[in-house]
């Protein structure tokens, strides 16, 4: 049974909280930027909904995440798409028991509900339309209106926004009123060596050191060429060179490694593998 909450004599139907295996080993100053966005320091003060920008896979919904398990919140993870609606970031009906209609509240209102975090993740590649429908909860209103329910739901005075966005081309810019009101804008980069060998060595506890190496230098290299690999590439070469060793009764050897980067990320990517 999920959680109901009525708002002006209407049954809500919230969802559940994400857990999710996700702990943010990247740099501190990251996770102290974002955290100091939601900081109420007065009364008379509001948390901020800052975005976090970086190219796919460097990890910002990790970051997201763990900040918000950092100030001891419930997370609520909302993925957007090109066909994200209004709606759909507020409240949906659906058929219930008997034919019914219940009102299902999304991640966002929620967390609004709950005073937990919503994490909305690539924010950009939604249109503006769906964008309009958050405006009045992110200013000093704080509030979302739902005209499928027709009520207006106050966000908790405990919750947090934060939006994640990619850096690439498949994606909508922004429009400026709701530029202004993203802020501050948190840009993540790849990682230095040491960074990179600790975010891969949580993912990959099974993974011996000399892999590990191999393809932080593999990334490192990549990094300096420009090419648009991240860590999460790195976890899948490493994780597929593994699974081929392990298939073959063997320790993971350059071969594997290559095949992992061929398969992962095509040929021409070998050229970074540290001879």
């Amino acid at each position: 049974m999920s959680k109901t909450v009525t708002i002006d004599h209407v049954e809500i139907h919230l969802c559940e909280p994400d857990e999710l295996p996700l702990e943010w080993v990247g740099r501190v100053e990251l996770l102290s930027e974002l955290t100091a966005a939601w900081m109420m320091v007065d009364p008379a003060d509001v948390p901020m909904n800052p975005r976090l920008i970086g190219k796919p896979g460097v990890g910002k919904t990790t970051l997201a995440y763990g900040a918000g398990r950092a100030i001891g919140r419930s997370a609520y993870l909302f993925q957007a798409t090109m066909d994200t609606r209004p709606e759909d970031l507020i409240i949906t009906p659906v058929v219930g028991p008997n034919g019914s209609i219940q009102y299902a509240a999304s991640a966002i209102v929620s967390a609004m509900v709950t005073g937990g975090v919503a994490i909305l993740d690539e924010g950009n590649r939604m249109s503006e339309k769906s964008w309009a429908s958050l405006a009045p909860l992110l200013d000093r209103r704080r509030y979302v209106e739902s005209l499928v329910a027709g009520v207006k739901i106050r966000a908790h005075g405990d919750f947090r926004f934060v939006a994640t966005m990619n850096d690439d081309a498949s994606t909508f810019e922004l429009p400026e009123y709701v530029h202004s009101r993203l802020m501050p804008m948190i840009v993540i980069d790849f990682p230095e060596a040491e960074e990179e060998r600790a975010i891969l060595k949580q993912n990959l506890p099974f993974s011996d050191a000399e892999v590990l190496g191999y393809v932080v230098a593999f990334l490192q290299a990549a990094h300096v060429a420009d090419e648009p690999f991240t860590v999460r590439d790195g976890i899948n070469v490493a994780r597929y060179a593994i699974k081929r060793a392990k298939q073959a009764k063997t320790s993971v050897a350059k071969s594997h490694l290559v095949e992992a980067i061929c398969r992962t990320l095509g040929d021409e990517a070998v050229r970074y593998l540290k001879t």
